[in-house]
């Protein structure tokens, strides 16, 4: 599965993995977890691991919603699912050519650090190659749970792809998913 360290911790996209993507979502209102989110994540917490978010927000830069209005979102997800231990969202666009937005490993490594953690010992789980990306880019391992919006060169490029959440935790945790 990539890595070298025990696994100690899931990092989650937000959008089209924990809940269901609404573009340049604003509104907590809007906010619906993807179908087996709510028991992935609690079996991760079972096994122990500490459970966190990275997300591109790039809605903030290109100014079509703001980072307070991430916030009300991200804290909503953390009503519904969470709470998470460590948050880390990206507000740039791809133009910025920031070291925090995926596929560049930032966020994975802030993520990392907020947890005293290595990278190694953490796993990310994502719906598109930029989650992956990230992930290999910071040395953590991955998986992809493709959904519609997931392009099939995306999944072929994927070392490891689970149909959904619970199967994408239960791999991460060597069991039968």
């Amino acid at each position: 599965m990539g890595g070298t360290g025990t696994l100690k911790a899931v990092l989650f996209d937000r959008d089209g993995t924990l809940v269901i993507n609404v573009p340049y979502n604003g509104d907590p209102r809007l906010v619906r977890p993807m179908g087996s989110a709510l028991p992935a994540v609690a079996r991760a917490r079972r096994a122990g691991l500490a459970t966190g978010v990275v997300s591109n927000q790039s809605g903030v830069a290109r100014g079509l919603l703001t980072l307070d209005q991430v916030h009300a979102v991200n804290r909503r997800v953390d009503e519904i699912l969470g709470p998470f231990d460590v948050w880390q969202v990206c507000p740039h666009a791809m133009e910025d050519r920031c070291a925090c937005r995926k596929p560049a490993p930032g966020m994975i490594l802030g993520a990392c650090r907020a947890l005293g953690i290595e990278p190694s010992e953490a796993a990310v789980i994502g719906d598109i190659g930029a989650d992956l990306g990230a992930a290999k880019a910071a040395g953590a391992r991955a998986v992809m749970v493709p959904t519609a919006l997931t392009r099939q060169e995306e999944i072929e490029a994927a070392d490891v792809v689970a149909k959904d959440l619970w199967h994408a935790v239960g791999l991460l945790l060597g069991g039968l998913a």
